[in-house]
């Protein structure tokens, strides 16, 4: 398990299946997320009893509050390249109610330190579209930069929007 000062991050379960399917059918919730896709609850507990275990190339795990042990989102990182210590990290807080409570940010701050001390990752990168400005936000507050832009990346309600490519050193991350 790894803690932050208000999240504790664990791998993901089966058992986990009711609260992503709940937070996949939410049209709010995956807004700006790119695996934007319906699934049945049969099929994703399929899939999650299928998976393969966490390993150095993609670790995935369940964002839990401290406080009440509540499951609120899901943070991985992936794509783990050994010789060039980069990685490629995703995150998303389901929990609507939990929105804007520094959650995200902990959880992040947390699977960042967890690569960069533990996988020996040297940098962790990222996209968002640049709408979500609360994203960028967050982001930016744990020492992400934008090192470039993907034009018209991200279709979404009949309009493009843009992408913007994030990354985050080891020496930067606060």
């Amino acid at each position: 398990m790894l803690t932050g000062d208000l999240v504790r991050l664990r791998p993901l379960e089966p058992e986990d299946a009711d609260a992503l399917y709940r937070w996949h059918n939410d049209d709010e919730v995956m807004r700006w997320l790119q695996a934007y896709f319906h699934e049945s609850l049969a099929g994703l507990r399929k899939r999650l009893a299928d998976r393969e275990e966490n390993s150095h190339d993609k670790v995935t795990l369940i964002i839990e509050t401290l406080d009440e042990r509540k499951s609120i989102g899901i943070v991985a990182l992936r794509e783990a390249d050994p010789i060039n210590a980069r990685a490629k990290v995703d995150i998303y807080i389901g929990e609507k109610d939990h929105w804007g409570g520094g959650y995200g940010t902990d959880a992040l701050r947390r699977v960042c330190r967890y690569g960069f001390d533990t996988l020996r990752l040297h940098s962790i990168e990222l996209t968002v579209v640049e709408a979500n400005e609360r994203a960028i936000k967050s982001y930016k507050k744990l020492g992400f930069q934008v090192d470039g832009r993907l034009r018209q990346a991200f279709h979404r309600d009949g309009e493009w929007h843009d992408e913007l490519l994030m990354c985050v050193l080891k020496d930067e991350l606060t």
